[in-house]
């Protein structure tokens, strides 16, 4: 299917739900996986479309989510290659035009740098990755993993998210427009075309899905698929909202940050420190959140390199091990409810 063909089918009219007398039971229990475990329930997007960010929690959502925009045509081409079909080919090799562009239009890349643009980022570090979170990069990398490991048909099976952006985006050029009026209007192009096209992908996507989902073990396949994909994207949003948080010790651990050998000492047992970590744990007063004392650190230690990665991880280890808490955090394990 050419672009511009792709283009007038899905202008086509869409209505997000189809009747009840449409819907397979394959096709019910996924939409209902969806509905359960969405990142449109994440804290974090939650608190977005509520209009309750502030501008560096908008910068560093953009900044991050660039990052997953760029993995999304690499996933395509392994579903590509995954396809002897000629006919499947051409109708999904449409979903990379739609992301890289093509010689008549911009793509989806180029309008969410747009958007950086538009809330004020420098779109050019953007670009180059500078400053993606090391749990976001593992949470993108981790869907392009699951594409190459996995056949074809959980491979499109995880993509079937897209049943559900078109609402979300929605929503969210309503809260950008409403609560976020100091982002230029023409960073929301992105999102605009999105309501258009992902509900034409998932219209493939899910067609294919219930042609070649015809066992048991086939549509379990596809809906562990489906909630892998969740998992990953609520993965992102968990990072991201860590990273907005100020850790500050717990409340049941003892800093011995003095000692001969520096260690935190918890009920059940004790965690000793390298020489970077106490300097770390001597900044989590539970008033800087990470970004700021990778910020805090950056002017010490110029030359250091890989310090925010270095850093981050140090503390997401911290607060797993009980060393240090996050109050007000709002991080849930992925969406189970």
């Amino acid at each position: 299917m050419s672009s511009d063909a792709r283009e007038r089918k899905a202008a086509k009219p869409t209505r997000s739900e189809p009747k009840a007398s449409e819907v397979t039971e394959l096709e019910a229990r996924l939409r209902a996986l969806g509905a359960e475990r969405y990142h449109h329930r994440h804290p974090f997007n939650v608190r977005m479309h509520e209009g309750k960010l502030s501008q560096e929690e908008i910068r560093t959502w953009v900044a991050n989510r660039y990052y997953y925009q760029t993995r999304i045509p690499l996933k395509d081409g392994l579903i590509l290659a995954k396809s002897a079909d000629p006919a499947f080919r051409r109708e999904w090799i449409g979903r990379i035009h739609d992301h890289d562009g093509t010689a008549e239009r911009e793509g989806g890349l180029a309008l969410w740098l747009a958007l950086a643009r538009a809330v004020g980022l420098d779109e050019a570090r953007v670009a180059a990755l500078d400053d993606v979170l090391p749990g976001v990069r593992r949470a993108c990398d981790a869907y392009v993993a699951f594409v190459e490991s996995h056949d074809l048909l959980e491979s499109v099976a995880a993509s079937l998210t897209e049943l559900f952006a078109g609402d979300i985006m929605g929503t969210r050029i309503a809260a950008f427009e409403k609560h976020y009026p100091w982002v230029d209007a023409s960073g929301l192009r992105y999102f605009r075309s999105r309501t258009v096209q992902a509900p034409a992908d998932a219209r493939e996507g899910l067609a294919f899905v219930l042609e070649h989902a015809k066992s048991a073990e086939e549509q379990d396949r596809c809906a562990a698929a489906l909630e892998r994909k969740c998992e990953i994207l609520w993965s992102l949003l968990d990072a991201i909202e860590a990273a907005h948080t100020a850790p500050r010790l717990a409340r049941a651990a003892q800093a011995r940050l003095d000692d001969a050998e520096p260690m935190v000492v918890l009920p059940e047992r004790a965690v000793k420190l390298g020489g970077s970590g106490v300097e770390i744990l001597r900044l989590c007063d539970g008033e800087r959140n990470a970004l700021a004392i990778v910020a805090a650190l950056r002017e010490r230690h110029p030359d250091a390199e890989h310090l925010g990665d270095d850093v981050h991880d140090f503390l997401d280890e911290m607060v797993r091990l009980g060393v240090l808490e996050r109050p007000g955090a709002d991080v849930r394990a992925r969406g189970r409810a």
